[in-house]
């Protein structure tokens, strides 16, 4: 196979910072607007997910649209697991914290023993496909929780929030290409951090300016950022900008 994840450029981080704004905006939409509740919406786009995770192990190369319509129903899925576990079961925000951060510690260090590699470059295996698809849905979980009991332990408002999050990125930026952070370690810091300010962005649109937000509506805000993943995902479907087409096998010449 090809390598299945696409090239980190900026057009990955700008599309994963939309795809986690819908995963808060969109569930909330399914969640409270349209009164769907936690556990229906749970399942409901758990099924979808599973329905395209099996077209994205099925794929021999990296396409696109069933990668980031993956990315965006595991930031729904991965959102609302954190949100089932605090609102429905009770479990405070610092317990959900610490179980998501053991859990990807848990699946970062099976993941290395087993592959030799943490690397993104290198997705070209059903085994490191899993491992890459269990560790994003652990890192939008982790990412909602934290974010979650940051806020609500220091009272931010959406607009606060987005800023520390976004200064929290810049300084993983800085480490890495100021101070030789390792690649694979910058990306997974900012990975995980991109969950909670992409929240934080979709919390400041769809709030109510008495909260401090811009007052758009979950259903605004979710079509707006679904329209944004859309366009970007059919430009680089035509320019294939962000596509590795790393040849990794004696059959990978044939597999395009």
């Amino acid at each position: 196979m090809l390598n299945k994840v696409p090239e980190a450029t900026v057009f990955f981080w700008i599309i994963k910072i939309l795809c986690t704004t819908v995963g808060e905006s969109f569930s909330d939409y399914l969640n409270e607007t349209l009164g769907w509740g936690i556990p229906k919406t749970f399942y409901a786009t758990g099924a979808i997910l599973v329905v395209f995770l099996v077209l994205q192990f099925r794929s021999r190369k990296y396409v696109p649209f069933l990668y980031w319509t993956s990315v965006v129903f595991i930031s729904i899925v991965g959102t609302l697991a954190t949100d089932y576990l605090t609102d429905e079961k009770g479990v405070p925000l610092p317990l959900t914290t610490s179980i998501f951060a053991v859990l990807l510690a848990l699946v970062f260090a099976v993941w290395y023993r087993s592959e030799g590699t943490l690397s993104i470059h290198t997705i070209h295996t059903t085994g490191r496909e899993a491992f890459y698809w269990l560790t994003v849905f652990v890192t939008f979980a982790l990412g909602t929780a934290a974010g979650d009991l940051m806020v609500s332990q220091f009272n931010l408002t959406p607009l606060a929030a987005l800023l520390i999050f976004a200064a929290a990125i810049a300084v993983v930026a800085v480490a890495h290409f100021g101070f030789h952070m390792n690649a694979v370690l910058s990306f997974w810091l900012a990975y995980i951090l991109t969950r909670p300010l992409g929240a934080s962005t979709g919390d400041f649109l769809a709030s109510d300016k008495t909260d401090g937000g811009l007052g758009l509506g979950t259903t605004a805000t979710s079509y707006i950022f679904l329209a944004l993943i859309l366009a970007l995902v059919i430009y680089l479907t035509i320019t294939r900008k962000d596509a590795t087409e790393k040849v990794l096998g004696p059959e990978a010449a044939l597999a395009d």
